[in-house]
């Protein structure tokens, strides 16, 4: 096929190559910023004008799933203590998407939808518990929210080199088969595998954000705080293995205890993307976990300024806890034993040692 098939009418007086050249001139195609780029699976990364993703993202700013704290397609950590309500708060937030209704007074700006519940952590008896009137009278949650739970019996797991990618296979195949676009997982530990843990949480925090650019995916990932110091204010250092993790989520809430009011809780918020912060240190949200004859939830009070709920750091205290670091240092723990045992900087516990020592030799 020759040049002059596509010409209209062409010159006798000019070469065909030339004359396509002007014709394509007079009928210029589209300007590349409007043309989906092709992307090869095989590559490594998608290359396109910087004007083009600011022409193809999606209009309008990001919905929230529930209020400030995560956003619609972000990947969310929420991260709290052992037994100060993560998961209660979890399963409110899945069944608030899944039946529509927002958890006030924070906004919900998606329509009802299913959501995936990865429970790694309670037994069907215990949750039953949570949700049931001592065995009888059980919640009904929307028919759009699915717990899941791994299957003991599944003969599959050897098929994988480990427990991780056995997880991370079956976990985008129900993404595939339910087409949920709205996923928790309780919690970020279930992967634990001694020495192995930071690194297995890693790599499913990678896969996560894999799965949330390929799928379109909301992502809620629960997480542990190693033990702290309950006179300081909540920040993203506390998140177990922060300083890798924390980098690979768009937000991020924690839970606080309250240290002056008994059965007090209190959210904040410590990294978002999606809007300005409106749930910092000086207005976080207070809240009392209880149970609503069969539906154990938490019950938003108001906000009050983070330090208003913290202990008190008196000259008491203070010796009380330097006094429990010469007597651990004095059974042989390291600093960094005691450091995990008390909540205290590594850093700290030396100034406290060295002072202690010195005031021995006077």
């Amino acid at each position: 096929m020759t040049f002059r098939t596509y010409l209209a009418e062409p010159s006798a007086e000019r070469p065909a190559e030339i004359e396509l050249i002007r014709q394509m001139a007079r009928h210029p195609k589209p300007a590349a910023a409007t043309v989906q780029p092709y992307v090869d699976p095989k590559s490594a990364f998608i290359m396109q004008p910087a004007n083009a993703w600011l022409d193809t993202a999606p209009k309008g700013g990001a919905r929230r799933l529930f209020g400030g704290f995560w956003f619609e397609h972000e990947l969310c950590i929420l991260f709290a203590d052992t037994n100060v309500g993560k998961s209660i708060l979890a399963v409110q937030i899945g069944q608030s998407i899944s039946s529509g209704q927002p958890m006030e007074p924070f906004e919900l700006q998606v329509p009802a939808q299913d959501v995936l519940y990865f429970d790694f952590e309670l037994s069907q008896r215990q949750f039953e518990q949570r949700y049931s009137l001592d065995g009888r009278d059980r919640y009904r949650f929307s028919d759009r929210f699915y717990r899941v739970v791994p299957n003991p019996g599944c003969v599959r797991t050897q098929s994988f080199a480990s427990y991780h990618e056995f997880v991370s296979n079956g976990l985008e195949n129900l993404l595939i088969t339910s087409k949920a676009r709205v996923l928790i997982v309780d919690n970020l530990s279930c992967l634990r595998t001694g020495t192995e843990a930071a690194a297995a949480a890693l790599q499913l925090m990678k896969h996560l954000q894999t799965l949330r650019a390929r799928y379109g995916l909301s992502i809620l990932v629960l997480a542990h705080t190693p033990k702290r110091n309950p006179a300081r204010p909540i920040t993203r250092n506390d998140l177990q293995g922060s300083k890798v993790l924390i980098n690979f989520c768009d937000s991020a809430f924690a839970i606080g205890e309250s240290q002056t009011q008994p059965g007090l809780r209190y959210l904040k918020q410590i990294k978002q993307r999606s809007a300005p912060e409106q749930y910092g240190a000086a207005q976080v949200c207070l809240c009392r976990i209880l149970k609503q004859y069969n539906y154990l939830c938490f019950d938003f009070m108001g906000h009050a300024h983070e330090s208003e709920h913290l202990q008190a750091y008196t000259q008491q205290h203070r010796q009380a806890i330097q006094q429990k670091i010469a007597e651990l240092h004095q059974l042989g723990l390291s600093y960094r034993q005691i450091s995990k045992r008390l909540g205290i900087p590594v850093t700290n516990i030396a100034r406290v040692l060295k002072r202690v020592d010195g005031e021995g030799d006077s």
